[in-house]
């Protein structure tokens, strides 16, 4: 059985990004919800499943229910970190296959930035670990970009050149949490945090929450918006702990990008916008070689002097990404709603012309999970 256009997101909205002095998690995710309910002109009493994955309640899919006042039949409270949501549409896509539900809500929110201006997880430091006295989660990702500096050459401009690129796409968006303009020598020359990772290698600590609503896509067109169908999705995990990464260079998303293009019959070339989960500018430059969009030790070429800036031969994180727009925490739900809003024409002076098929790629943990998701518009199926 193939997934391929069978559901499509007819409803997406964001919430509390930035800074929402005064609302907690729920009420932030909550907030969302009802933007997206909206936008998909259904009603909550429509909705009969949910996904969410909340980052301090290990009950959050439980909390989600009660805040709505649902009684779902099916809650999903999938915890794979910041790519949860991305999986939690292949699931949404299955129930509504199998049609085992109509409507199904995937949603979160969370209030970092105000709550306590620092990262919130409830993930404590590996056993084998934690003698080192490791920055959780910033020094696994600088172990792998050491590993990738040292083995492909990659430079510390090429990685300067991801927050730069992710920086000019925050100028194009009225939402952005940063808009300043960043220069490569502004990155290089700040607060170094973990060798090599400076402090603009690393994403926002920011308030803020998305909701996206999917439905089966017969009845997909009944919405006020145009659906975004779901053409592929797959996952890769290779491992929980950074100590037990098989290989400090090459992420699952090499098979999470495989499976997802291979449902979708398409392939790199054929993308035309590219949302990418950028916790730290390693990721950007592991996720394109991984997802085949270049060759293994060629991502740092890849990006460079504006490579996937407005302009560049790739648009990727065209709202600014976790880098310069939002990332309260987990910021997979993001890379659905900004690729949602470019396949609609949504997405005001940062619009990519003509974009009928994007990529959205969620990492979960210290690069352990990876979900890839290929959407599309109607033209695409």
């Amino acid at each position: 059985m193939s997934l391929r256009g069978k559901a499509a997101i007819v409803g997406a909205a964001l919430a509390g990004c930035g800074e929402a002095h005064g609302k907690s998690a729920m009420e932030i995710t909550v907030e969302a919800v009802h933007g997206a309910l909206t936008d998909a002109g259904v009603s909550l009493g429509d909705v009969d499943a949910i996904a969410t994955c909340q980052p301090l309640d290990m009950l959050s899919g439980l909390t989600l229910a009660q805040e709505l006042g649902l009684n779902p039949k099916f809650t999903m409270n999938n915890r794979m970190g910041g790519s949860s949501f991305l999986s939690h549409t292949l699931w949404a896509a299955m129930l509504l296959e199998l049609r085992l539900a109509d409507t199904v809500l995937i949603c979160y929110g969370s209030n970092q930035r105000t709550a306590s201006g620092k990262l919130m997880t409830a993930l404590g430091l590996p056993t084998y670990e934690a003698p080192y006295k490791p920055l959780f989660p910033l020094s696994s990702y600088a172990l792998a970009a050491d590993r990738h500096m040292t083995q492909f050459g990659t430079t510390r401009e090429q990685l300067a050149d991801v927050a730069v690129a992710a920086r000019a796409w925050a100028q194009k968006n009225p939402e952005a949490f940063i808009r300043d303009p960043l220069t490569r020598e502004d990155v290089i020359a700040s607060r170094l945090v973990s060798d090599p990772l400076r402090v603009r290698d690393c994403c926002l600590v920011t308030d803020g929450g998305g909701a996206i609503v999917m439905r089966r896509a017969e009845a997909a067109k009944d919405h006020p918006k145009p659906p975004v169908y779901l053409l592929g999705g797959g996952e890769g995990t290779t491992h929980r702990d950074i100590s037990e990464m098989p290989d400090l260079t090459v992420t699952g998303a090499a098979q999470s990008g495989a499976s997802a293009m291979g449902m979708a019959g398409v392939k790199p070339a054929d993308i035309d916008v590219v949302q990418l989960y950028d916790a730290f500018t390693i990721n950007v430059i592991l996720f394109l070689e991984d997802l085949g969009f270049c060759k293994k030790g060629e991502g740092g070429a890849f990006v460079e002097n504006g490579g996937i800036a407005p302009g560049g031969h790739l648009p990727v994180n065209t709202n600014g990404g976790g880098l310069s727009c939002v990332h309260p925490g987990m910021y997979g739900i993001f890379t659905l709603v900004e690729a949602v809003r470019q396949l609609r024409g949504e997405a005001g002076d940062r619009q990519i012309a003509g974009a009928e098929l994007a990529l959205a790629h969620g990492n979960g943990g210290v690069l352990s999970s990876q979900v890839t998701n290929i959407l599309g518009t109607e033209s695409t199926l």
